[in-house]
């Protein structure tokens, strides 16, 4: 009586655990079939769901929504010509041109005034140590900031006029056209006070300085 009660119980037992079986492992099923997490590994009692459960047999990759939504990190466009111009914008224009003609004038100017304070001779007899370095000081300053002050402006007048120039050509030219141009409206506005001749030379000089750079930078480019 015994063993016919203990081998009802023991066939119950394994009834319910094959009819727990299939809710344990779809339980565990994991997104796309790769690793499996289960309750214990969540740290929780709830179930992962996953919404795309059951269309693997059909031939559902779970990888291909990595690369349905895979978007490019660079700018696209409709035209390869539009692709291959690289151009910054007159804010970026701005910005670069005469901050970087500021500080290259700050830099070179202060260098030429160092070397003219350590030529340089006092008017009187006396001359110490502190009066020298207040003289190197002085010249290295002035020098500086005057040389700044003129390739900012230069900088800026460039940074506007090359970027206007696009702006009315709608990029219809090259950038060695615009940049010629735009180094000849530099010269011109930045001695128009001067004249219509001083004008004129600072314009053909502005634009010599411009073709130059042009020059170098197709080298730099090509190299």
């Amino acid at each position: 009586g015994c063993d016919g009660v203990a081998s009802s119980q023991h066939r119950a037992m394994g009834l319910f655990d094959r009819a727990r079986a299939p809710k344990q492992e779809e339980s565990d099923g994991s997104y796309g079939g790769g690793e499996q997490m289960n309750a214990s590994e969540a740290g929780d009692s709830s179930r992962v769901y996953n919404p795309y459960e059951g269309l693997a047999p059909i031939g559902f990759d779970a990888r291909a929504l990595h690369e349905a939504y895979r978007l490019p990190a660079a700018p696209e466009y409709l035209f390869t010509e539009e692709a291959r111009i690289h151009r910054r914008g007159w804010s970026e224009n701005l910005t670069y041109y005469s901050g970087v003609g500021y500080l290259a004038g700050v830099f070179g100017g202060a260098g030429k005034g160092l070397s003219d304070g350590l030529k340089s001779k006092p008017e009187t007899g006396i001359d110490t140590p502190k009066l020298r370095m207040n003289r190197v000081l002085n010249a290295t300053g002035n020098s500086g900031r005057r040389a700044g002050n003129v390739l900012g402006v230069l900088g800026l007048f460039y940074a506007l006029s090359e970027s206007g120039i696009i702006y009315l050509s709608d990029g219809l030219t090259s950038d060695t056209i615009n940049g010629i141009a735009a180094g000849a409206t530099t010269g011109a506005l930045f001695k128009l006070a001067s004249g219509p001749r001083t004008a004129a030379v600072a314009s053909v000089l502005g634009a010599s300085a411009a073709a130059a750079l042009q020059l170098g930078r197709h080298l730099v480019d090509g190299a």
